[in-house]
């Protein structure tokens, strides 16, 4: 009877090769950890010995999962799908599988952090968008396994990697860009404060438009601020409300370029021009943005998640690398839905055209 062949295995790889099972790992997936010079040597040797990785075998040769959990809110929203393909497209070079944890209630934004994983369970942890709170921190803070933090942020985490916006100063320069351009009567439309998902942007954003205006002599109007569940028809329902004021703004700041468009939808039920009745100005650019043409301040979402990633592998590969915080600043994009104010245009008015007549 013919005794069947062993396979080989990454540990005869490594044997053969004079290395490590890790080295080896790393340079069957690209590491930049890993000279050209042994990667070439080690794909030399798997090729010689007919080395086949098994990723089951390959998971308990080096002792990990091969696994990276990712926790991410409404992952089906423009921003957050963007900072997601950036991850997938990194991973893909990888051995790696993702694990996508998905948060959409609060509940499940209670439950995702409740238990941190462990390394029997995942290799590390990927948190884009959740802004952990004191008691969260402080699990992360004790976790087992690497860390790192995209769009999210905790002064007590500086011993994870982090990949920051500038939300206060992107808010800035938004609003500086519309007084520039001589608007004084600027509103604001962002989230509800009041969150239990912790979500700091939107108000990081208003915090900047306060700023600027107090800056260029403009005292807040508390008339011209609406906040609002996060989507498109919510904001078009807010831009309504400021719309239709007596003394209407001449431009609103969105935080976000999913409620910009519910302005713009909001300014053409009114018969309003943009931007000749009302500049609109967003966040984010999100792939729409440029196709309508709205004024907006530019993320850097798809790269802040392969930066996020690969901070993350590279701490997989070398524990001992200090942490860091990568700054994407915000770039301010004028397209056509911005302009200096106009004189008042009788023939535009600030009330639906169907709206009953109360005189």
């Amino acid at each position: 009877m013919t005794r069947r062949k062993q396979s080989v295995t990454i540990r005869d790889v490594a044997q053969a090769a004079k290395v490590s099972p890790g080295t080896v790992s790393r340079a069957m997936r690209g590491s930049e950890l890993v000279n050209e010079e042994t990667r070439k040597h080690i794909l030399q040797v798997a090729q010689t010995l007919n080395y086949t990785p098994n990723l089951s075998a390959q998971r308990l040769s080096i002792g990990r999962t091969l696994s990276i959990k990712v926790i991410i809110p409404f992952f089906t929203r423009p921003a957050a799908a963007a900072r997601l393909n950036g991850v997938v497209n990194v991973l893909a070079e990888s051995n790696y599988d993702l694990i996508i944890h998905n948060v959409s209630t609060p509940e499940q934004r209670r439950t995702c952090l409740e238990t941190i994983p462990t390394p029997s369970q995942v290799d590390a942890l990927l948190i884009i968008s959740i802004c952990p709170t004191d008691e969260e921190a402080r699990r992360l803070a004790e976790a087992e396994l690497p860390v790192t933090l995209v769009d999210a942020y905790h002064e007590k985490l500086t011993m994870h990697h982090c990949v920051r916006g500038m939300d206060v100063w992107g808010g800035r320069q938004a609003t500086e860009y519309l007084i520039q351009l001589g608007h004084r009567k600027i509103g604001f439309i962002g989230d509800r404060v009041d969150t239990p998902f912790n979500f700091i942007s939107s108000r990081d954003r208003h915090l900047g438009y306060q700023q600027a205006l107090e800056t260029a002599g403009i005292k807040p109007d508390a008339a011209y601020y609406r906040e609002n569940d996060h989507g498109r028809k919510e904001a078009r329902a807010s831009a309504k409300e400021l719309l239709t004021l007596p003394n209407r703004p001449t431009a609103i700041f969105a935080a976000s370029d999913t409620q910009a468009i519910g302005v713009l939808e909001a300014a053409r039920e009114l018969e309003l021009r943009v931007p000749e009745d009302v500049s609109v100005i967003g966040y984010d650019d999100i792939e729409v943005a440029d196709i309508v043409g709205l004024t907006t301040m530019r993320q850097q979402l798809f790269k802040s998640g392969e930066i996020g990633i690969q901070l993350l592998l590279e701490k997989l590969d070398h524990e001992e690398v200090n942490p860091v915080c990568e700054v994407l600043p915000p770039q301010l994009t004028p397209r056509h839905t911005t302009a200096p104010p106009q004189p008042s245009n009788p023939r535009c008015s600030a009330v639906p055209p169907d709206a009953p007549n109360t005189s």
